[in-house]
């Protein structure tokens, strides 16, 4: 997950490489930011979700501001190549959490890709968005020890009910 600041200060690394040299991270991250904006939900990497994310809370802190802030403006006219989205940002997402003071974005861990590199997948979303909730992954094993208490304490309610049933 994202390190604090302090803890990448104290290691000399400013933010996660990625693989990319530093123009090549902005441009990827601007483009990722952009497609969130546009859509408000975004399959991506766990990594790059993680990453964009704080840029996301970042954005929406300066679009409260309004669009008459010039900083705002500056803000949303580096990061959001598609410029079409501007108003996007300060007339539907900036009011939806004009109320909230932090936390803008949900992180959801799904399945990795089997067929291609097998990497850590996530979906960055807006909260509040139109689309139906994420279901969590339900993990279901029967073999754990919660799970066979469980079943013998079913089984056991189920046979004393049965005796008093016919008794």
């Amino acid at each position: 997950m994202r390190l604090t600041l302090r803890m990448l200060i104290s290691h000399g690394q400013v933010a996660r490489k990625m693989g990319l040299n530093p123009e090549s991270r902005i441009h990827m991250l601007r483009n990722i930011l952009t497609g969130l904006v546009k859509h408000e939900r975004i399959e991506t990497t766990e990594a790059r979700a993680d990453e964009v994310r704080f840029y996301a809370e970042k954005l929406i802190d300066y679009a409260k501001k309004g669009d008459t802030d010039t900083k705002a403006m500056k803000m949303a006219n580096f990061w959001l190549t598609e410029k079409d989205l501007i108003p996007k940002l300060f007339k539907v997402l900036a009011p939806r959490f004009e109320a909230q003071a932090e936390s803008y974005t949900r992180l959801a861990r799904i399945p990795r890709r089997e067929n291609l590199d097998k990497a850590a997948m996530a979906v960055l979303e807006y909260k509040g968005n139109p689309f139906p909730p994420l279901q969590k992954a339900k993990r279901e094993n029967e073999l754990t020890l919660i799970n066979q208490l469980l079943k013998g304490y079913r089984e056991a309610q189920s046979q004393l009910t049965a005796g008093r049933n016919h008794g």
